[in-house]
C-alpha cells in the first residue's frame, strides 16, 4: 500500500510541479559547496532530512541503495540536513549509517530553496534539464523512485501519437 499510495502522490504532484530550472548552492557537511547545476544530465533526488527524524532514518538505507545503483548513470541522491546541528554531530552521524551521497546543511531558520518544508522528510525530484517535477512529504523508497524516473524518462522517449513516421528511402538505380 505504501509504494502505491507514494507513486500516486508523486504522479499527482508532477502535473503541479514543472518549472523552470532551479538552482542552488549549499555547503556539505565535507565542508565544499555544492550546486544543483553541479548534476545536470542526471535525475537528482533531493531530500530534506534531520538525525531525530525517525522516518528520515527509516528511509536513509533505501536511499543509499538507490544512490549507489544509479550514482554512475543517470541518478543522484543530494541530502539535505535540515536542523541545527554540529558539524562532527553531523559527520559522525553519517559515517555511522554509511551515507555515501553528498549532504548539505540548511539551518531550518533559513529559507529553502524549495520554499516551505512543511515536514521532515520531504523529497523532491529534479529531472536532468533541472526541473523540480515531483515532491514527496514522508518517506520514499528506493523502489518508488526507481519506478518513478523509469516511467518519466519512458514517457520523454516515447513519440507522440500524431508524430508521423518518416519516409522509406527510396532507393535509386545505379547509374
Amino acid at each position: 500500500m505504501f509504494k502505491w499510495v507514494t507513486l500516486v502522490v508523486l504522479s499527482a504532484v508532477l502535473g503541479l510541479a514543472q518549472a523552470a530550472e532551479k538552482d542552488f548552492t549549499l555547503s556539505g557537511s565535507d565542508g565544499v559547496s555544492h550546486s544543483l547545476k553541479d548534476f545536470r544530465g542526471k535525475w537528482v533526488v533531493v531530500n530534506f532530512w534531520a538525525t531525530w527524524c525517525p522516518p528520515c532514518l527509516e528511509e536513509l538505507p533505501g536511499l543509499v541503495a538507490f544512490h549507489n545503483q544509479h550514482k554512475d548513470h543517470d541518478a543522484v541522491v543530494l541530502g539535505i540536513n535540515y536542523e541545527d546541528i554540529g558539524a562532527d554531530q553531523l559527520t559522525a552521524f553519517i559515517k555511522r549509517h554509511d551515507i555515501d551521497y553528498t549532504v548539505l546543511r540548511l539551518n531550518p531558520a533559513d529559507t529553502s530553496p524549495f520554499g516551505d518544508i512543511s515536514g521532515l522528510p520531504t523529497t523532491y525530484i529534479v529531472n536532468p534539464q533541472g526541473e523540480t517535477v515531483a515532491r514527496q512529504v514522508g518517506p520514499i523508497t528506493g523502489a518508488a523512485l526507481e519506478n518513478f524516473i523509469r516511467r518519466k524518462t519512458a514517457a520523454q522517449v516515447k513519440p507522440a501519437a500524431n508524430s508521423v513516421a518518416p519516409a522509406a528511402p527510396v532507393a535509386r538505380p545505379a547509374k
